[in-house]
């Protein structure tokens, strides 16, 4: 294993190469990353300025304003590196331009204030030519400062600002060895990278969707979300403050009643909560233990496969690490989500009174279950029909018997409900069934699954297709 540099000596790399040159902008608490190419000597051969626009009126005379009110912000990432690159060849271009690459660091960040009363992140990125007058490139991340101090959280955003310049012009070729650099001299109680996009001309062939899966692989971050149109965006841009339902499944692939359970689950807890439909954003949400082959490694063909068809039904898709709900539950406390429904099948919903889930947790279940079952949390069950045509619902759902009391008191409380008004003509509808179906060319399948479903397993070759018809691409 290859001993990572120091700052020092990647700062110094930079500097003495004499061949990259640039602006480093930085606003808020994020003013530490010039730092380090300044200590490491050398800097006159990197650094053509260095901006901090701390007020919101100077900082607004530079790249406008947000129409959105907010400063850390993504769009207003994009225009600090847009105004200051444009400078950079405007100023520049006919002096250094013809044997230096130009790049600008940019980052606009909200620490720890004094009351430690705010969500600590920030937005970075690097816009950088692979070569003297060449196209740009551009990397863009989201991070999420843990510190309990300040000044610690501006130590980590120098470290990893610093890491995200070294990795823009040393790892190009490199995509996933370039995340992993990021957290070089750093770990992840300190800081979260939920976010990266890779953009330009040197990354034209990275897929930025596996990107951001390699961020959830590594430990880097807990969660990523997709759009309906299959785009990685932020859960806080997207989800926060929203009333959120979060529809667990496998989705491999999704069903007819995968469907219905978004649909009818959606009903439900608009109902409950007294909301219109509208008002209730539907996620669906899949763990990666669940994407993991029998060597635990992740399958990629899987996971965007998956990813295609929730977006061929319209839907939001999230993939977590949170095998227990409780830190599901977490994920969207912190997204300040007025009312959160979970929608579980019954074995999913089994799963949360089996104590050996807690082992690591201080207080065990118990612990866990008050967590989960916060005041604006409501647990929906779906109906399962078994291959004996038995129906289980909540009215005959088994827990252990230590644990009888608390569920009892749950459904009494309305913090467990069953789905009102499921489809119960696709209950016989199983996804490993479907799944053997479509591998082994059976025919009837299609009628088991939503047509956009079907249309896109066809036509992408998904899920082990044999794509007779046209062949497989």
């Amino acid at each position: 294993m290859i001993e990572a540099l120091s700052l020092r000596q990647k700062a110094l790399k930079i500097n003495l190469a004499r061949r990259f040159y640039g602006t480093f902008a930085e606003i808020g608490a994020g003013q530490e990353v010039a730092r380090y190419f300044f200590q490491a000597g050398g800097a006159s051969g990197s650094i053509a300025k260095t901006i901090s626009a701390y007020d919101m009126i100077f900082s607004d005379s530079i790249y406008g304003k947000e129409t959105s009110g907010r400063y850390v912000c993504e769009s207003r990432l994009l225009k600090m590196l847009e105004k200051e690159f444009e400078l950079l060849q405007e100023r520049l271009g006919d002096t250094k331009g013809k044997d230096h690459q130009f790049f600008v660091f940019s980052n606009t960040v909200s620490a720890l204030n004094f009351s430690k009363t705010n969500d600590s992140h920030g937005w970075m990125g690097v816009r950088f030519q692979h070569s003297p007058q060449s196209e740009i490139s551009e990397v863009v991340i989201h991070v999420r400062m843990l510190d309990p101090q300040n000044v610690l959280q501006q130590d980590a955003l120098g470290i990893i600002g610093a890491n995200l310049i070294y990795a823009s012009f040393f790892l190009q070729d490199q995509p996933e060895a370039f995340i992993n650099s990021l957290m070089d001299h750093l770990d992840t109680s300190r800081i979260e990278v939920d976010f990266i996009r890779f953009g330009g001309k040197v990354f034209e062939e990275v897929d930025n969707r596996l990107m951001n899966l390699h961020l959830l692989k590594q430990g880097m971050t807990h969660a990523i979300l997709f759009d309906e149109q299959g785009h990685v965006v932020l859960s806080a841009d997207h989800l926060y403050k929203k009333n959120v339902l979060v529809v667990r499944g496998s989705y491999r692939p999704p069903t007819l009643v995968s469907f219905d359970m978004i649909k009818a689950g959606k009903e439900n807890f608009a109902k409950d909560i007294g909301k219109d439909p509208s008002e209730v954003v539907a996620v669906s949400e899949i763990t990666i233990a669940t994407i993991k082959d029998e060597a635990g490694d992740v399958t990629k063909e899987d996971f965007l496969a998956r990813v295609d068809l929730l977006c061929a039904l319209g839907q939001k898709t999230l993939i977590t690490n949170y095998p227990q709900y409780y830190k599901l539950a977490n994920h969207f406390a912190r997204l300040n989500a007025p009312h959160l429904g979970l929608q579980l099948g019954i074995y999913n919903f089994q799963q949360v009174f089996t104590d050996t889930e807690y082992s690591n947790l201080e207080g065990g279940i118990l612990s866990a279950l008050g967590q989960l079952f916060r005041d604006n949390v409501k647990v929906y069950i779906y109906p399962y029909k078994s291959e004996k045509g038995d129906i289980e619902s909540l009215d005959n759902l088994k827990v252990p018997e230590k644990y009888q009391h608390v569920f009892a008191y749950l459904k009494e409380n309305k913090k467990v409900l069953d789905v009102e008004n499921p489809n119960r003509n696709n209950l016989h509808i199983y996804s490993s069934k479907v799944l053997q179906m479509i591998v082994k060319n059976e025919p009837g399948w299609e009628a088991m699954v939503p047509p956009s479903v079907a249309k896109t397993i066809h036509e992408k070759c998904l899920f082990g297709h044999p794509c007779f018809t046209g062949g497989k691409k």
